[in-house]
């Protein structure tokens, strides 16, 4: 009998051994990640006691968080998860190019006149000259949506390297980041960039990861939704839109997300952000509209999450309720962070618009359209390549 107690409290001190290790290696994983979190600046800053102090009286933000005007999720439920991560390792066919995405060489002189211009550099980056002021929209130019180069969606094999543009870029008068992304807030782009642009705008809150990464803080301005400034003779308005926030563990939807309307002497432009279909486009059509061009968010959807991202076919849908007169596709050609093929989103948006007799414009990346000539050229079905 004493043998036989003395092999249980032999097997119980070795199951609180095991138990005790367990709990350390959590709490040690948990330290680690926690640091690599803190001390890897790529995954930006925290918002300061003064911010919050401010962001608690305005009716989109509750409880530490911001909120969308309407109830919206981002994976629905947990089947839906599940599916995800099971179309993550299979890789449906077409997801990304067989080849690599022809690019237009720079046309510089373009660029640099004063003539209205717009030159798409893949997925949602632009680069802007409206009453010859030259402006960045979500610049993100290195090869990977995310904040370690081992891990995360990788951009398409370009035939030109995006992230030497930054080198030839004329000086920036303004930089528009619509929310904090990773593919649509970068790193390694702004740190390069920091230096060749005047200034930033951004949604609230996201302040924080531009200081971090050495911008000075009069350098930038934040934005709620529907706020209105004049800038350089420009009127810009961070436009409302559905979405959500974060790039950590912890930091979801402490800052905000939205849109842009950039208005100039002769070009009304809007860009969409990243979101679901809602009522905030008849909304933004009302005040703003109508618009010359508009660069519309139409890539990266799925039926799993409906209201954060739009189909191609909701895209033209937007479009027409923001009274958009030509319009441009974006969020696409650069990464796949969804399950449907690489180049679906331009091909239904394309019979889309065909349909609705919305005039789509679709240059190669690089390719600099002037806005007062270039909109009325078909498109050439470039992104054909596989």
């Amino acid at each position: 009998m004493r043998t036989v107690m003395a092999i249980i409290d032999l097997k119980r001190k070795q199951r609180r051994k095991v138990m005790l290790y367990l709990f350390s290696f959590f709490i040690s994983l948990c330290i680690g990640i926690a640091l690599f979190l803190n001390l890897d600046p790529a995954f930006g800053g925290n918002q300061t006691k003064e911010q919050k102090d401010i962001y608690k009286h305005f009716n989109n933000y509750n409880n530490g968080k911001f909120v969308n005007e309407v109830p919206t999720s981002v994976i629905t439920n947990l089947s839906d998860g599940l599916s995800t991560i099971k179309d993550f390792f299979s890789d449906p066919k077409n997801r990304n190019p067989d080849g690599e995405i022809p690019v237009n060489a720079i046309e510089w002189n373009k660029i640099k006149s004063e003539k209205d211009s717009l030159t798409w550099l893949g997925h949602s980056t632009f680069l802007l000259s409206i009453d010859n002021k030259k402006m960045l929209v979500d610049p993100i130019l290195g090869t990977i949506a995310s904040p370690v180069s081992f891990a995360g969606s990788k951009r398409y094999k370009y035939s030109e390297n995006m992230m030497n543009i930054i080198d030839e870029i004329p000086p920036i008068d303004a930089v528009f980041i619509s929310h904090d992304h990773y593919d649509h807030l970068d790193y390694q782009s702004i740190v390069k960039l920091k230096d060749k642009a005047s200034h930033f705008f951004v949604p609230l809150g996201a302040s924080s990861h531009l200081i971090r990464w050495g911008v000075p803080k009069e350098k930038i301005t934040e934005l709620n939704w529907w706020d209105e400034i004049e800038f350089q003779g420009l009127t810009i308005s961070l436009t409302p839109s559905r979405h959500f926030s974060g790039r950590g563990m912890f930091n979801t939807n402490t800052t905000l997300w939205g849109g842009f309307v950039i208005l100039g002497k002769n070009t009304r432009l809007y860009v969409s952000g990243d979101g679901g279909y809602g009522q905030h486009f008849k909304e933004i059509g009302d005040k703003y509209g109508p618009f010359d061009i508009t660069l519309i968010e139409g890539g990266q959807y799925d039926k799993r999450w409906p209201d954060i991202h739009m189909i191609p076919e909701q895209s033209v849908q937007a479009n027409l309720e923001v009274k958009g007169k030509n319009m441009m596709l974006m969020h696409w050609a650069a990464f796949s962070l969804a399950y449907h093929g690489w180049n679906e989103p331009i091909e239904r948006a394309s019979k889309e618009a065909k349909k609705e007799k919305v005039n789509l414009i679709v240059p190669m990346i690089g390719g600099t359209v002037l806005l007062d000539s270039d909109l009325n050229i078909p498109p050439s079905s470039w992104w054909e390549i596989n």
